[in-house]
């Protein structure tokens, strides 16, 4: 079996849709595939672990490795900083590895610029009530906090034109399988699957 670099999959939703879930089930599903873990300057939750949620570095760090052109991609969040260290990314394709950069559109934006062989994904619930459900349920939010969350949601949804595939998550089960289908198909594609079977298209057309 030849040796054929992995892609890079961006896939953006918004808070409440589900892509956490998602992911955590394709991964379980297909190991192979990894997800990227971003740098950032925020505290340590508990039950966090680091180099497993996040690699968490101080202020100074993380600048001096913006210096040094280290991040892909990076944005402040709250006074925090989060990035994309680019050396880790393409060591991980080059062992052939799939690998997904969970990200809002804003840093996949950026992404694009730089990696424009990148594919997206943009994970959309099946309706705004859904959505709000789904971030009342989380009974963790004032409902302030819960209509702030709705209209970041919206703006974050108008740009789901920018992304390549489109999946609905109604049914967990179901996006699940859309979400492999993607995957798989790109597996498929004549270019990867030239690399992979290298051997056996020469031994075909001998």
């Amino acid at each position: 079996m030849n040796h054929s670099t992995g892609t890079l999959y961006i896939v953006s939703a918004p808070s409440g849709a589900g892509k956490t879930s998602l992911v955590k089930a394709l991964i379980d599903a297909q190991p192979s595939i990894r997800v990227s873990v971003s740098h950032t300057t925020r505290a340590m939750r508990p039950g966090e672990v680091c180099g497993v949620n996040y690699h968490f570095v101080d202020r100074e760090t993380f600048i001096d490795m913006i210096g040094h052109g280290d991040f892909l991609e990076q944005a402040e969040v709250f006074g925090n900083l989060y990035g994309t260290s680019q050396s880790h990314l393409q060591q991980t394709l080059d062992e052939g590895h799939d690998l997904i950069l969970e990200i809002d559109w804003q840093g996949a934006e950026q992404v694009r610029r730089l990696m424009p062989g990148a594919r997206s994904i943009f994970i959309l619930p099946p309706s705004q009530l859904a959505l709000r459900q789904r971030l009342t349920n989380r009974g963790t939010d004032s409902d302030e906090i819960i209509e702030t969350r709705m209209r970041e949601a919206v703006s974050e949804m108008s740009h789901y034109v920018e992304y390549d595939y489109l999946i609905i998550n109604d049914d967990f089960a179901s996006a699940l399988e859309d979400l492999k289908a993607v995957f798989r198909a790109n597996r498929l594609q004549q270019q990867a699957q030239q690399q992979r079977h290298g051997n056996l298209l020469a031994e075909l057309l001998a």
